[in-house]
């Protein structure tokens, strides 16, 4: 009996031990990504110089020379497979993201908002999830009650072939399929100035 007391205790501390293992693991990859989305907002081309932080949220920035979108086959959490060409013809919003990512989990109620305003007028959100990790997600979309198309790009390949600069970003395709408008950092995405440009692209 003393020996299955000892092992048991042994193993709780070893629970212990891995839990708080990845409480820090997670911990620094956050923030290491936060600080390489701020370092590349920081550096971006696109901020002009007394571009005031309201400005910059409700601005979308071009993408020279409108290059094709990369085509993917991607699940969404059910594990039903998705295509880009699933959404040919709409003006499509490919925000790459994470559950972990706090500028990610900051817009995605403005990013909600804008879907239902704007989802019978032919554009589309689609939410690319940067990694695995399902259950974080499911979490992650009934808090937030997130009702517009998720994928998860698990090897993190769909975000490199797209050109993300840290998380979050998003890319805006209009509907002849190209990359014409996006965002690296978190948006209004409902502010007037960004649902209008995206219904210009139709």
């Amino acid at each position: 009996m003393r020996k299955i007391r000892w092992k048991t205790r042994k193993a709780i501390r070893l629970t212990r031990r891995l839990h708080r293992y990845w409480q820090r693991r997670w911990a620094a990859a956050a923030a290491a990504f936060a600080l390489a989305t701020a370092l590349a907002l920081s550096l971006s081309p696109f901020v002009q110089p007394g571009t005031s932080a309201a400005g910059f949220l409700q601005k979308l920035q071009p993408i020279p020379g409108a290059p094709k979108a990369p085509p993917f086959t991607l699940p969404d959490p059910d594990g039903e497979l998705r295509k880009l060409s699933d959404w040919a013809g709409k003006v499509l919003v490919v925000n790459f993201w994470a559950t972990w990512c706090p500028p990610c989990r900051k817009e995605m109620p403005a990013m909600e908002r804008a879907w239902r305003q704007l989802k019978d007028k032919g554009v589309v959100f689609l939410a690319v999830h940067v990694g695995g990790g399902e259950d974080a997600i499911w979490t992650f979309l009934t808090d937030y009650d997130i009702s517009f198309p998720v994928l998860v790009d698990k090897t993190g390949a769909t975000s490199r072939a797209w050109g993300t600069v840290g998380l979050p970003t998003t890319i805006i395709v209009d509907p002849k399929g190209r990359r014409v408008l996006r965002a690296i950092g978190g948006r209004e995405w409902d502010a007037p100035p960004i649902m209008a440009a995206l219904l210009a692209l139709k």
